[in-house]
């Protein structure tokens, strides 16, 4: 009798899953534009009972190579790697990766079940890394010819920061240091705890970091553990929103609230200001929300989960609060529904004169929208210290015109050194891209 009960409830199963599945499939393509820009005119939300599913299946890049812009020239410089996130530039040229995959959030509903399956399909299968690696090009010819562990055993590494010989790492559940002397290939000794961050649950698991200008404090982004509040308002507590931690001391506070998922952070040269780039939500449509780039002001709440893109209530969630809907902050600049930002950087002038004023963006890619967007890095000009214009794209290709992805861009970085450093986590490379006019040796 149980075996038969057994086989009974495998068969339900199974034929919702392919239920889901196929409901998934029949979704609406996306018939408009991308949200982007400083200013957006948001579509009515769209409701369904799943939202489109659609992923581009992973491929070799074999003889290939991402696309750049003409004169700018790109190439592997770490390949083999166990899934890099983010990199630090530190002062003597240097480079670290950091390599994990985290995450520990139970399935609620056949959606979760079905978007695990369809996220993981166009994820990597290698082992977390969880490690920094470290990269060497000594002779400054753009080949680095160490790479070499500089610390290991941690728990899904992302965000990193340096400042005055401490390495910061933001683990998925603890913010690290690590005492640095230049030139060090091995950390000396085992990390020193900062602070403990959020991770009981960690459905958006990712730690992004950045160090004031002054380096007194860290700055940690801390994704939403759902989508809209659905495992309850207990499971959100110190989430969805940026830390200012006191690097001397560990003592934290929320600098700033309502960011579902800030991804990566960055402090402004020149104005000390801190951006971010943010996920913002889904299933309501496949140009809502858009993901954003945003300054990010102390004591700011901007609207995650009561309301997006400004005062524009989410009806989805209970109880409404039209004073938290009416204080929500527009964010600085649409980067376009789903793109999954995940990569932040400022440029300077060693990127070139049409490159020098503005911020990197590294995009993941959709999951969640037919056709599919992201998969590249853009660049945001910048003008009298705000966004200004258009994206342009740096790097391409990683989704090929066949449907297929070779890679998928996460952690940007500008090497002083002149160059732009992008982790790929899907093709598990580090890649480097050289504007015209190529690098300069040294410092």
């Amino acid at each position: 009798m149980n075996r038969l009960f057994s086989r009974v409830l495998c068969h339900r199963i199974a034929l919702a899953t392919l239920t889901v599945a196929l409901l998934a499939a029949c979704g609406d393509r996306d018939t408009g534009a991308p949200q982007v820009g400083t200013e957006v005119n948001l579509p009515t939300p769209e409701r369904s009972l799943l939202p489109t599913m659609k992923i581009a299946e992973p491929a070799e890049w074999g003889d290939r190579l991402p696309t750049v812009p003409e004169g700018w020239t790109i190439s592997a410089i770490a390949t083999d790697l166990g899934i890099p996130r983010q990199t630090l530039v530190l002062p003597n040229g240097d480079i670290l990766v950091a390599e994990g995959r985290g995450g520990n959030a139970p399935k609620l509903k056949p959606k979760d079940v079905i978007a695990g399956y369809i996220k993981a399909k166009g994820t990597t299968q290698v082992e977390s890394g969880n490690r920094l690696s470290l990269l060497r090009d000594a002779d400054g010819d753009g080949v680095y010819e160490l790479q070499t562990v500089f610390a290991d055993d941690l728990n899904a590494p992302y965000g990193l920061a340096y400042v005055d010989g401490t390495i910061y790492v933001a683990n998925q559940d603890q913010l690290l240091r690590i005492a640095y002397r230049d030139g060090q290939t091995r950390a000396a000794g085992a990390p020193e705890v900062v602070t403990d961050l959020p991770s009981d649950i960690n459905h958006h698991w990712t730690k992004a970091l950045a160090a004031s200008a002054d380096g007194r404090f860290l700055y940690v982004g801390i994704g939403s553990n759902s989508n809209i509040t659905e495992r309850g308002m207990t499971a959100e507590v110190d989430r969805a929103m940026v830390w200012e931690v006191d690097a001397a001391t560990g003592a934290h506070r929320p600098y700033a609230t309502g960011l579902r998922n800030p991804t990566a952070l960055a402090i402004q040269p020149g104005s000390g200001t801190l951006w971010a780039v943010v996920n913002e939500r889904d299933e309501i449509g496949p140009n809502l929300v858009p993901d954003y780039l945003t300054s990010v002001r102390d004591g700011g709440f901007y609207g995650w989960p009561y309301a997006y893109w400004g005062p524009n209530p989410d009806v989805r969630v209970m109880p409404q609060d039209p004073d938290k809907v009416a204080a929500a902050i527009v964010p600085d600049y649409a980067l376009g529904s789903h793109v999954a930002a995940l990569g932040l950087a400022f440029s300077s002038p060693v990127m070139g004169a049409d490159f020098a004023d503005g911020v990197f963006v590294g995009q993941h890619g959709s999951w969640n929208r037919d056709p599919p967007v992201g998969y590249k890095v853009v660049f945001v000009p910048f003008r009298d210290g705000r966004p200004a214009g258009d994206p342009v794209d740096i790097v391409t290709g990683f989704l090929g015109d066949d449907g297929k992805t070779r890679g998928r861009p996460v952690g940007v970085t500008v090497d002083p050194r002149g160059a732009l450093i992008v982790c790929d986590d899907l093709s598990n490379t580090v890649w480097r891209v050289v504007p015209r006019g190529g690098a300069r040796q040294g410092f």
